[in-house]
């Protein structure tokens, strides 16, 4: 057994645990472990893009992202934790930004934002009551914003000298007396125990989305950290809401991002009818993912599905009418998805779709601080974030 003593322990090398390792003070020692190489992490694989006001193509605010966030959780969220987000959320993207992520650029050098589901204005800025309607409020990098979003953190975390366990997998917590001093892990490749003390651990270990069939979600996606803290008889809360994107490759589930139809895709059944029209008049294609899900599954069971080779269905998301330059500056992996795993050309022929197990929406329960709770008291595991 290996002894290792560090100021900070962060468990996951995906956005989120990079993300915490950059903001480690200078003079204190973090160590990241993590089951994968840290950029095989499942950050890599997010396309679209990254919701802030920033207004940089069209007026936003704050107020109007938290508006769309309370009201696409359906008023179960969080208000203070999603008011804190909204207004974050513009300042981390230029620390992001200034860290050297290569954003996508408009005509006059700005950060680009598009459409993206769910995102809304009112039409009329002066009446928050007006219709809402489309605004571009996505950061993005072409379709591989979280590629090099990953990239970036790892090059940061690298400069400032954040030890990396990779291939390492963390078997257990330290806790005694509600106090969390540390991690047991084993090396993958070797099977030697690794015992990490540290003054603080923090969970950064990702969703468990491959707990369904059709998912989005990597082959190291099988909740990991939850796991961790249940073990530990600490709770978990919410577990019963998880995402499902609208639009997965048929069969298999890989992303086919949002800033698909965020560009101009839409969603067609087996009548070519642009089916969300029905289901949601004003922002059609770009209503919150729930309800392009809900909306797909009722057109399918509905028979106005296609029926695949297999016997399963699907609707279809048709490019075709996008113009070739956007195909390819804009949506250049996900056009190549289709046409790797289905032998479909976007460019001439409609890609065929189906909800995938997204996002793992509950979890451990925290502070807005991050400092994971043990009841409903909001009583603190004292050092443990997650």
């Amino acid at each position: 057994m290996i002894k290792h003593q560090f100021d900070v322990v962060i468990v996951g090398a995906g956005g989120a645990g990079l993300r915490a390792a950059v903001e480690i003070p200078e003079g204190n020692t973090c160590a990241v472990i993590s089951k994968v190489f840290p950029t095989r992490s499942h950050t890599g694989a997010a396309q679209g893009g990254v919701g802030a006001a920033l207004g940089n193509e069209e007026e936003d605010s704050w107020e109007w992202h938290m508006f769309d966030t309370v009201k696409g959780s359906d008023y179960l969220g969080d208000q203070d934790a999603i008011e804190i987000m909204t207004q974050d959320a513009v300042r981390a993207i230029i620390e992001l930004e200034h860290m050297g992520l290569p954003f996508s650029r408009t005509p006059d050098g700005k950060i680009a934002q598009r459409r993206f589901g769910g995102h809304t204005r009112p039409e009329n800025p002066a009446d928050p009551d007006s219709k809402r309607i489309a605004v571009k409020r996505s950061c993005y990098s072409a379709d591989r914003t979280g590629h090099v979003m990953l990239h970036t953190l790892y090059e940061n975390a690298l400069k400032k000298h954040v030890q990396f366990f990779s291939e390492f997998f963390v078997t257990d917590l330290i806790v005694q007396n509600n106090v969390c001093s540390g991690v047991v892990a084993f090396d993958i490749a070797t099977s030697e125990i690794h015992v990490f003390h540290a003054k603080a651990v923090m969970l950064a270990t990702g969703g468990y989305g491959r707990v369904y069939r059709i998912t989005s979600n990597a082959h190291v996606g099988t909740g990991d950290g939850f796991a961790l803290v249940y073990n530990n008889g600490l709770p978990l809360e919410d577990m019963e809401f998880v995402q499902f994107h609208p639009t997965g490759l048929w069969k298999l589930g890989i992303l086919i991002s949002e800033a698909a139809r965020g560009e101009g895709g839409i969603l067609l059944n087996n009548k070519g009818e642009r089916f969300m029209e029905r289901y949601a008049s004003t922002v059609k294609d770009r209503a919150p993912r729930d309800m392009v899900s809900r909306a797909i599954l009722t057109e399918i069971k509905e028979g106005r599905g296609f029926k695949g080779s297999d016997g399963t269905y699907y609707v279809q998301l048709d490019l075709t009418k996008l113009p070739r330059e956007v195909l390819v500056e804009k949506l250049p992996e996900i056009t190549g998805f289709a046409r790797t795993y289905l032998g479909v050309e976007p460019e001439k022929e409609p890609i065929p779709v189906q909800p995938t197990a997204h996002y793992a929406m509950g979890g451990i329960p925290t502070t807005v601080d991050a400092e994971v709770i043990y009841n409903e008291k909001n009583a603190k595991v004292q050092g443990l974030y997650a």
